[in-house]
């Protein structure tokens, strides 16, 4: 292959993958379809499949361009402790105001996995388990600094900073004219880091 038709189909690759990620937003997993994605990027049905073979494969392909979004926007591959970690965490919030449809599309593929059959299964649970392990990480590193009180049960406080983010970005999707979805977890990250310090 030349690379110059490889670059078009990786063109091509990223173009399904975008529209399918608003379509996977704009309408869940199972309300979308192939064809009307197909449609969305002027391709029949038949020469979308020649890049994803079915639409687990292109939910997948979606979700893993929206984890190396959050990889690189948090740092994730080096580890950031205590409040530094916090104060990223507050910036990607803040950045997320600007992105929307990946929001959308996190919000509406969470709430669709809890059922035991769903593809994104798997790819939510395990996204939960590694955030509140970095986040956990994070706070221990406050820990042994000495920045943060060493009675923390950091695990806790993990998953209580997942779930207020994800309970703002709710909020914020469903009345973004009245909640302020950045300068309310800036205060509560605030307000966390006065109770968590030493």
């Amino acid at each position: 292959m030349t690379s110059q038709r490889r670059r078009r189909g990786e063109g091509r690759r990223e173009q399904i993958i975008d529209q399918a990620l608003g379509s996977f937003a704009e309408n869940g997993y199972h309300n979308s379809s192939i064809a009307e994605i197909a449609t969305r990027c002027g391709l029949s049905q038949p020469g979308l499949l020649h890049y994803f073979p079915n639409k687990a494969a292109l939910l997948a392909a979606v979700l893993d361009y929206r984890d190396r979004l959050d990889y690189d926007r948090l740092g994730l591959n080096r580890q950031l402790s205590g409040t530094e970690a916090l104060r990223q965490l507050a910036q990607l919030v803040e950045h997320n105001m600007h992105v929307p449809g990946l929001v959308q599309l996190f919000t509406v593929v969470t709430s669709e996995a809890v059922t035991s059959d769903h593809p994104a299964r798997d790819w939510v649970v395990n996204r939960y388990r590694m955030l509140e392990t970095y986040l956990a990480g994070a706070l221990d590193g406050g820990v042994t600094d000495g920045t943060f009180r060493s009675d923390i049960d950091t695990r806790t406080v993990a998953r209580q900073i997942s779930a207020m983010m994800d309970g703002l970005q709710l909020q914020w999707l469903l009345d973004p004219e009245h909640v302020d979805m950045a300068k309310l977890f800036r205060a509560y990250i605030d307000d966390l880091t006065t109770r968590l310090s030493t």
